[in-house]
């Protein structure tokens, strides 16, 4: 109960503070903390550098070459990242084959794995659900991937949450069997979930604990030995989370940790040849590992993601403060945040434009609720915008602008929270589709209308989107719901008068559809799905019945 009150005092305080960009330091972390963490996340500076190593062969080791990630606040070298060349790929080539295709547990091998696993995940949800701990792996994301302290202790949470929901016999439980009774005594089919054996593991920017952790625990569960790549901008929280395993019992061995740029990695997939790729990232990347790697992959990637309001008009501050949080949350750095508002005519004598504009504009650098686009420039996201402004009828509804007096680099994207409305006829030309149904990863959104007799259209151009991940019907009329989950895809669709698209807890499905490389995270499904496949053992051990003989060749 204590560490309940004291984990609220933290976050209350961490919430109310506006004087900085980060939660304050607080007096408890150092003696608690620093029995695994090599880093003070509000210590990391360009004058005082943090660096990130390389997990091989049960050893951290530095590489020969160092890469400098700067601040996406300021623009100072404050991250060393020892970034392994093409020359230095053996050891991790010979780590990941070292790892039978029957993994290094399953069902009928090594089973105390699986309990281990379950008390592995118990002791660093226990962890990660102390304060200080929460806090140091909050402010930590904050410092690489500028965020809210409400957004990046979500982040936190969700993964605190995870962890405990495969305490105990829940790693065992994903291994579960099956048997059917075969034709004669003696005979039995099973069907067993099975490892690929040696994996990778590649994951973005924008959630630099969430996805990697879970993804690593899922394929750690299945008995795989991984490889994991984390976006090197953002690599030092998962770092940091690994040492903190360790700390709770994983062996060093297990899994192995890598930076370096892509070439590298790509080569390393080429080389050493895992039996499974989970990739988690841009379209144009997944693609071109899928025909690298034969096929042998599970993707995660792109999403454009609509939300459609359906007629009834309901609800409208919440519905505003939805779209809001979904559209301009982590500066529009989730691969489910929204992407298209189709707004049904009837909400066109409400306020929910005008209160979205002013949400938006409530947004501000100083808290991170609007912050560095760590992927797309403040030129590529003014560029995008007067292209569609080209559009006929197409108009700039709030927004538009670079944010103001700050010191955040040029490389990356410095924009206020944008919308364009763009007229539903217009967009689905030729020509215009591919423009208005670009994913601009940053704080950009595109609104449209449509009438009763235009659903249709609506409908049509979530057909012709390829990107399947999330979505929202905002409605509580039955039919209109039945009607349009009825004719959409997206594997991950909110639905009701609450529905958002944004939102990857530790309880349901997160992933796209329509794709059989799909990946999933999260749930004991996604686990199975993606780090495991199907084996059948069928037993015949008889006996051979006394009357038997050899029969006639056929």
């Amino acid at each position: 109960m204590n560490r309940i009150i004291l984990q609220k005092q933290l976050f209350d305080r961490c919430s109310r503070s506006s004087s900085s960009h980060l939660c304050p330091s607080l007096p408890l972390i150092s003696r608690l903390l620093h029995t695994f963490a090599t880093v003070s996340a509000e210590k990391i500076s360009g004058s005082n550098p943090a660096e990130v190593h390389n997990l091989v062969q049960g050893s951290w080791k530095p590489s020969a070459s160092w890469n400098w990630i700067v601040d996406p606040l300021n623009g100072e070298k404050f991250i060393k990242i020892a970034e392994v060349q093409e020359s230095e790929l053996q050891p991790f080539v010979s780590s990941l084959s070292s790892c039978p295709k029957y993994g290094l547990h399953n069902p009928l091998r090594a089973q105390e794995r699986y309990v281990m696993y379950g008390d592995i995940s118990a002791k660093a949800a226990d962890k990660l659900a102390q304060p200080e701990v929460l806090d140091f792996f909050a402010r930590l994301i904050q410092r690489v991937s500028p965020k809210s302290y409400a957004q990046a202790l979500g982040e936190v949470q969700v993964t605190q949450k995870f962890l405990e929901n495969f305490s105990g016999d829940q790693v065992r439980f994903l291994a579960r069997s099956f048997a059917v009774p075969g034709n004669h005594l003696g005979q039995q089919s099973t069907g067993l979930r099975w490892p690929y054996g040696p994996v990778a593991i590649i994951t973005p920017f924008n959630f630099p604990l969430e996805i990697p952790l879970l993804q690593l625990m899922g394929a750690l569960y299945m008995g795989n030995k991984p490889v994991l790549k984390v976006d090197s901008k953002v690599s030092i929280v998962m770092e940091q989370m690994l040492r903190l395993l360790h700390e709770c019992g994983l062996p060093l061995e297990d899994a192995d940790f890598i930076n370096s740029d892509g070439a590298a990695m790509n080569k390393l997939l080429l080389e050493a040849k895992p039996k499974m790729t989970l990739f988690t990232g841009s379209s144009r990347v997944a693609e071109k590992l899928a025909a690298d790697l034969k096929g042998r992959i599970k993707l995660e990637d792109a999403g454009f993601d609509w939300k459609i309001l359906g007629p009834d008009v309901q609800e409208v501050d919440y519905v505003a403060w939805v779209c809001d949080q979904d559209a301009y949350a982590c500066s529009g750095q989730k691969c489910s945040s929204q992407s298209i508002l189709f707004v049904h005519e009837n909400w066109g004598s409400s306020e929910l434009i005008s209160k979205m504009k002013y949400l938006a504009g409530r947004r501000k650098l100083e808290d991170l609720t609007i912050g560095p686009v760590l992927t797309v420039t403040t030129d590529a996201m003014v560029e995008h915008m007067n292209k569609l402004l080209k559009i006929p009828g197409s108009k700039l509804l709030f927004g538009g602008e670079p944010l103001e007096y700050h010191s955040i680099p040029e490389v990356y994207g410095a924009f206020k929270p944008t919308a364009v409305f763009v007229p539903i006829k217009e967009m689905l030309k030729i020509g215009n589709f591919d423009l208005a149904t670009k994913e601009i990863f940053g704080p950009f959104q595109v609104v449209t209308e449509y009438r009763n007799d235009e659903l249709e259209l609506v409908l049509e151009a979530c057909e012709r989107m390829h990107a399947h991940l999330t979505a929202a019907v905002v409605s509580n009329d039955p039919l209109f719901l039945q009607d349009v989950l009825g004719r959409s895809i997206n594997g991950t669709t909110y639905a009701g008068i609450r529905a958002r698209t944004t939102g990857a807890p530790q309880n349901h499905w997160f992933g796209p559809a329509g794709d059989p490389r799909g990946a999933g995270i999260g749930t004991p499904e996604a686990i199975k799905l993606v780090w495991s496949c199907h084996r059948e053992v069928i037993y015949d051990i008889g006996p051979v019945p006394k009357t038997w003989k050899i029969p006639a060749s056929t």
